[in-house]
């Protein structure tokens, strides 16, 4: 993602919606979005971003820290427990009983339920400083999430438990039931009630997960921040999104970054700008300026051409920010030249700068009197001083 979206916007809600209204928006959108349907490249990062975006909205505390802030970051998960959402059932199964289910043939059915176990992705946000971003750091993520259960080992079975294929669907998942009305019999599948949807029961579940193999955990991991990240760059942690059911793969963790804004610099992909301060002499005479860089301890020097003007701009190459996988190759560092006039002379100042004036006063014979570059340095000066 090059920029985060607005969570409204990515829900599709106004900011006054109410809680009812964000759970209905995101469940439109999660069926919608889900990977098994949406053909998009970058759809597991659109769920994602779903997902992000309805944690954070639902929550009273972090949607509050959101209003404020606009971020909650490294407050809180992007985990959503889809099966409250969807009264009992998972977005996937929803998503099966529409768009195939037990229609779809025992082989069909096997790999809905194969993908249906795999742990979800998870995104969260992270802020860092320019001189982070510039020299990489590690940096501790906090967030909830649902984990391997360690009592089973993510088994989801107690010692000496086995797994079974369900007798009342036949390890299908689903169940069909026949009705009959004034249009005949209607016939209607759902997921079964017994193993709800997933084919399999076990004998012996485990009590801390209930036979699911993953359970609720405050996680913290360490992260590491490549030199030269920019905003809206996104870095995947395998494995550390929601745990897979009963051992199956678990999710990735994405981590989008957000640069905090400089006091002193302002980036621009890879260079950096900056202010350049020199008084009127150095700009008409030209200087060299000692000029403190973005990585620690770095200074360097700024060669300012004599003649140069207020707004000119003075780069020097390999002293911006380092390009990721440029093999330590670094942007430009680019000076915004600002001329400073003096509020105050010295006697001996201000007479240097009136000889100056007389001497830098040039008219072609013949021509009407102008008035010449001294006459208004003079009335600038006198304009200072009075």
């Amino acid at each position: 993602m090059a920029e985060k979206r607005d969570y409204y916007e990515v829900l599709g809600v106004e900011r006054d919606a109410t809680p009812e209204q964000i759970k209905r928006a995101f469940r439109k959108k999660a069926i919608k979005l889900h990977p098994d349907r949406n053909d998009a490249p970058d759809a597991n990062e659109q769920f994602a971003e779903l997902n992000e975006a309805y944690s954070v909205l639902s929550d009273e505390q972090k949607r509050s820290m959101y209003d404020r802030y606009g971020t909650v970051d490294g407050v809180g998960s992007g985990y959503v427990d889809f099966s409250d959402i969807f009264g009992g059932m998972g977005v996937d199964d929803i998503f099966s009983s529409f768009f195939g289910g037990a229609a779809g043939g025992a082989g069909s059915s096997s790999r809905s339920r194969a993908q249906r176990r795999v742990g979800r992705d998870m995104a969260i946000s992270l802020s860092i400083s320019l001189e982070e971003a510039a020299t990489g750091c590690k940096k501790t993520i906090s967030y909830d999430r649902l984990a391997s259960c360690e009592d089973c080992n993510g088994s989801g079975m107690e010692e000496g438990g086995s797994e079974k294929p369900c007798p009342r669907c036949g390890g299908t998942g689903y169940v069909t039931t026949v009705q009959r009305s004034i249009f005949g019999q209607m016939q209607s599948t759902a997921p079964c009630p017994d193993c709800d949807g997933e084919g399999t029961i076990i004998d012996k579940p485990c009590p801390h997960c209930h036979g699911q193999g993953r359970a609720h955990k405050h996680e913290k991991i360490d992260v590491e921040i490549p030199a030269g990240v920019s905003t809206g760059r996104q870095l995947r942690v395998r494995d550390y999104g929601e745990a897979g059911y009963r051992g199956a793969q678990a999710g990735d963790l994405l981590v989008t970054i957000q640069v905090e804004e400089h006091e002193r610099f302002r980036r621009r992909g890879d260079d950096l700008l900056s202010e350049v301060r020199i008084g009127i002499a150095q700009a008409a005479l030209g200087c060299t300026v000692k000029v403190e860089g973005i990585l620690p301890d770095e200074v360097f020097d700024l060669e300012i051409p004599a003649g140069v003007q207020y707004g000119d701009t003075v780069a020097v190459p390999e002293h911006g920010m380092p390009r990721i996988g440029g093999g330590g190759s670094r942007g430009r560092f680019i000076g915004h030249i600002v001329v400073v006039v003096p509020t105050s002379l010295s006697d001996e100042q201000r007479a240097l700068l009136e000889q100056y004036v007389e001497l830098s006063d040039e008219q072609t014979e013949g021509e009407p009197k102008k008035r010449s570059v001294g006459d208004r340095i003079r009335d600038a000066i006198d304009d200072i001083l009075d």
